[in-house]
């Protein structure tokens, strides 16, 4: 990737020999012999980092640093001198310079620090980002949502947090259970600590057992040096166990001694070393399905389920729907650098409307998704999906309904009643039973919907008469 650069000096030749010293392939070099045009250059083109002299003739280039500064605080300044003292290095960085550089400059080190102001810059906006993203996220993180399946699994967080017991979160994939074992973390005593993280269904069990305990030096044909394993660097913090229902049922013996025990031992070893871990797991499966079938240690069960928390489905979680989507789309209009969008009445009823297989990992999905191909201020249908745009179409076809006129709930109840009216020819008493009504019910929804003394109501057709239709074409 290459980076614009803005050398600022009064000399021509210093800035044409500086142009030259650095890789075309990494720097688009710009330069100007006018100080005063360099915030006019600013204003054109975005540049990643600037180098300016600092003596140079009717300008002062420390106070044309401190201009950049404070008018682009996230651009880089680097300051450059053939007169290098200790005082003038202090005045550069007091007017919020990146870095120093003396002249004749060293080729390698002037790319370097180039590199290096521009990686700094970098990871201040980050942090800058970081920052303001947290403090718009709720109090859980990313846990997101007011649904009443919600709120009872934010008064487990705050339960659960405080302890060291084990927790076991269960949920469809996709409903976010690292998220949730992140936030128990970030909420304990043990927030400081490490967080380690892994999918046991990821690895086949050699690479697993190596993995979670360790190993020593020719323990194994590819043991060329030690390793430590994760128990060992979550010690003080967490370690999170994902898929742990996929756990190869000869290493659940060895992770239940590490809980009973809390020491571990490392592959070819015959020591053992303390740990001091809480475990949080998670799976997709039925765990006491997975005992009945021997597929599961119910003493290793036990002791990871202290406390257990469900994560529900999104499709259950109601409104939750449209508050991710609007908490996605402003974390990638950010990540874009995007305004705010919202979302349109008619992509609120379509997000609402299907039914989310993939949970809060297919919203975001489809939230960044959205935010790449917005034309406008707000999100509308034709920036969803295909499959979520035509759901609710499909739906109602597969339930025989025509789709060229979706029609509200009341009207398929009424044509129901007077189908089945019709195919009982007429007879209140047994449509009635039919329908589960009893008669008076029946006799006002006629009444109400208009319908003649035979049963049948304008614009609908006998079964006779449709009968006849069909004979006639």
């Amino acid at each position: 990737m290459s980076h614009t650069l803005l050398v600022i000096d009064d000399d021509a030749g210093t800035c044409e020999l500086l142009a030259e010293q650095l890789d075309p392939n990494k720097f688009a070099v710009f330069w100007t012999t006018q100080p005063e045009q360099a915030e006019g250059l600013l204003r054109e083109r975005a540049f990643d980092v600037v180098l300016t002299d600092v003596r140079m003739r009717h300008h002062d280039g420390i106070e044309l640093c401190a201009r950049l500064v404070q008018k682009y605080p996230g651009l880089p300044v680097v300051v450059m001198t053939a007169f290098g003292n200790i005082d003038t290095a202090v005045s550069a960085m007091r007017a919020g310079a990146s870095d120093f550089l003396t002249k004749p400059i060293d080729v390698e080190l002037f790319a370097m620090t180039l590199e290096r102001a521009i990686a700094h810059a970098s990871l201040r906006r980050e942090v800058v980002e970081l920052r303001r993203e947290h403090r718009v996220v709720s109090q859980y993180g990313e846990l997101v949502g007011s649904s009443h399946s919600m709120q009872s699994v934010y008064q487990m967080v705050e339960r659960a947090a405080p302890s060291d017991a084990s927790v076991l979160i269960s949920g469809e994939s996709g409903t976010g259970k690292e998220v949730l074992a992140r936030t128990i973390t970030a909420k304990s005593a043990r927030a400081n600590g490490p967080f380690v993280a892994i999918n046991c269904a990821a690895l086949p069990e050699p690479l697993l057992e190596s993995e979670l305990f360790g190993h020593t030096r020719g323990a194994f044909t590819d043991a060329h040096a030690a390793r430590e394993g994760l128990l060992v660097q979550a010690n003080g913090g967490t370690l999170f166990l994902d898929e742990v229902g996929d756990l190869p049922l000869a290493l659940q013996p060895k992770l239940l001694r590490v809980l009973q025990e809390r020491v571990v031992r490392p592959i070819g070893s015959d020591k053992e070393i303390p740990v001091d871990v809480r475990l949080i797991c998670a799976t997709n499966h039925d765990l006491e399905s997975s005992i009945a079938e021997r597929r599961f240690r119910a003493d290793l069960f036990y002791r990871i389920n202290v406390i257990h928390i469900a994560l529900p489905r999104l499709a259950v979680r109601g409104d939750d729907v449209l508050v991710l989507a609007r908490h996605f789309l402003a974390r990638f209009g950010r990540d874009k650098s995007a305004e705010a969008l919202g979302l349109s009445t008619e992509a609120e009823r379509l997000l609402q409307a299907y039914p989310w297989p993939g949970n809060v990992r297919e919203l975001a999905n489809c939230m960044e998704r959205a935010v790449v191909l917005a034309r406008g201020r707000s999100i509308a249908a034709d920036d969803l999906p295909e499959k979520i745009r035509e759901y609710r179409q499909g739906q109602m076809q597969a339930a025989g309904v025509e789709t060229a006129e979706l029609v509200a709930l009341e009207e398929i109840e009424r044509r129901y009643i007077l189908r089945v009216l019709d195919a009982m020819h007429g007879n209140k008493s047994r449509a009635a039973q039919v329908l589960g009504l009893d008669r008076k019910t029946l006799y006002r929804r006629l009444e109400r919907y208009g319908a003649t003394p035979n049963g049948q109501s304008a614009g609908v057709p006998s079964h006779a008469e449709a009968t006849a239709a069909e004979i006639r074409h």
